[in-house]
């Protein structure tokens, strides 16, 4: 797998940087439709745009914390900030971590998640992550709004596809630590209606050196329909290589 160098992705970028040290709440700018607001803000927390599915699964979904290889995963504007609050402090990952090739753009605004970047409740993409350290696996609850539709009434493949792979790349994290997607393979079965409620399912499947393979299911709220089937590869980046 060849990294151009240009690559700034965010959860690159977050596990390259140490967790900003917590102070007064740092505001993103809300031009053009972007999210604004604290960067310390907990998107997956329920707002007033989440419809009756997903409060009702995310009710569920609670009961299963109180189990503790179950836990909620928090999800912000800064990547940074969430990769330094999932991640166990005494692994080595960061030190690990390769050396970036040149030196990343300035830009006019702070870097932040694409899933996040969206300003307004309920707009684009409403999720919440939750993760079981003993089966290695993730689960996502996913509200999709009005600005992620594709056909019609329906959910755009891209939107689809990038929960997808969120969802997968931060179960990787959270097994191996730095990593990147190599392979993403989706077969859609149904059409996601736009502003419904789906779950995904994912797990890892096989590790094979710095190799890790995971799948990915995605349900209607109802676990009735299957929407799509995932397979991925995710490598574990060789901290002797710039990227």
């Amino acid at each position: 797998m060849r990294v151009g160098a240009w690559y700034r992705g965010g959860l690159l970028r977050a596990l390259l940087t140490p967790p900003p040290a917590r102070g007064p709440a740092r505001l993103l700018s809300g031009e053009h439709g972007m999210a604004q607001g604290p960067a310390s803000k907990d998107y997956s927390l329920p707002n007033t745009s989440w419809g009756r599915e997903l409060r009702g699964l995310y009710e569920q979904y609670m009961e299963r914390c109180k189990d503790e290889a179950w836990k909620r995963l928090p999800s912000f504007c800064d990547n940074s900030m969430f990769v330094g609050t999932i991640m166990d402090p005494t692994r080595k990952d960061r030190a690990a971590a390769p050396e970036m090739s040149m030196e990343p753009p300035k830009f006019t605004q702070p870097p932040r998640l694409f899933t996040r970047s969206i300003q307004g409740d309920g707009l684009g993409f409403e999720y919440v992550t939750f993760y079981n350290s003993d089966q290695q696996k993730a689960e996502c609850l996913f509200q999709s709004g009005p600005f992620l539709e594709g056909a019609p009434g329906f959910v755009h493949g891209g939107a689809i596809a990038t929960m997808i792979d969120n969802l997968m790349g931060t179960c990787a994290i959270l097994v191996s630590g730095v990593v990147m997607t190599a392979n993403l393979n989706i077969n859609y079965k149904s059409p996601v209606p736009l502003g419904s409620t789906v779950v995904l399912k994912s797990q890892v499947d096989r590790l094979e050196g710095r190799k890790m393979f995971i799948s990915c299911r995605v349900h209607s709220a109802n676990q009735k329909t299957l929407h799509v089937e995932a397979t991925s590869l995710f490598v574990k980046l060789d901290p002797n290589k710039n990227v």
